[in-house]
């Protein structure tokens, strides 16, 4: 029998690739020991060289049934947020499917993260403004800890601009922290500057599944 490693042609890329494919390091030693796979629930989102992928379906609520819909199961909704979700220019679509690119702060310079440059960004990777609503499907598909995992603290959703009831134009968010899962809504303006724990999301496409 020959005393060569089974392993031995294959690179150490390789043999790197075979242990995250089974979970990691943990993951591995388990696989080896012959150890049932206790493995933990799929993502529903993935990364990409700094860029968060996943999709979100409409359901034709409207601004103001998710208020209801979100406060009802346990989301805090922000006053500014509400004056944007009862505008007439939050229009819900319904059974639209939207496959997401969330482009996260630490790709921007600190002095370049600002509202203009993010947009320009987008078109340069042909992504395009998704439907205010995608705010409200991101708070309600992820839990705080799942955007904790992807490294952020709140996700925007770069729609056309909303005004508030003061007549400022505003984006909503997702945003998580200790006082309670929030749907927010930020000022926005080209010059507006974000902190780099946040996401910019956009629309990779958009597919109808309605008729």
């Amino acid at each position: 029998m020959s005393n060569e490693f089974a392993s031995a042609s294959l690179t150490a890329g390789q043999l790197n690739a075979i242990v995250k494919k089974l979970g990691g390091h943990d993951m591995a030693l388990r696989f080896l020991r012959d150890e049932p796979s206790v493995s933990s629930p799929s993502r529903s989102w993935r990364e990409e060289d700094g860029i968060i992928y996943f999709s979100v379906t409409s359901d034709g609520t409207t601004g103001e049934d998710w208020i209801k819909r979100l406060e009802g199961n346990g989301f805090r909704v922000g006053d500014y947020a509400k004056q944007v979700l009862r505008s007439p220019d939050f229009k819900p679509t319904n059974g639209v499917t939207t496959e997401v690119a969330v482009l996260k702060g630490m790709l921007f310079e600190d002095n370049d993260r600002i509202t203009k440059k993010i947009r320009a960004e987008a078109d340069k990777r042909k992504l395009s403004k998704p439907n205010a609503e995608l705010a409200c499907l991101i708070r309600e598909k992820f839990t705080d800890k799942e955007i904790e995992a992807m490294g952020l603290i709140w996700i925007v959703a770069m729609h056309e601009p909303i005004n508030d009831s003061g007549g400022d134009p505003s984006l909503l968010s997702a945003r998580r922290d200790g006082g309670g899962r929030w749907l927010d809504a930020y000022y926005d303006g080209p010059g507006s500057w974000w902190d780099r724990d946040g996401g910019f999301a956009f629309a990779v496409s958009q597919v109808s599944s309605q008729d």
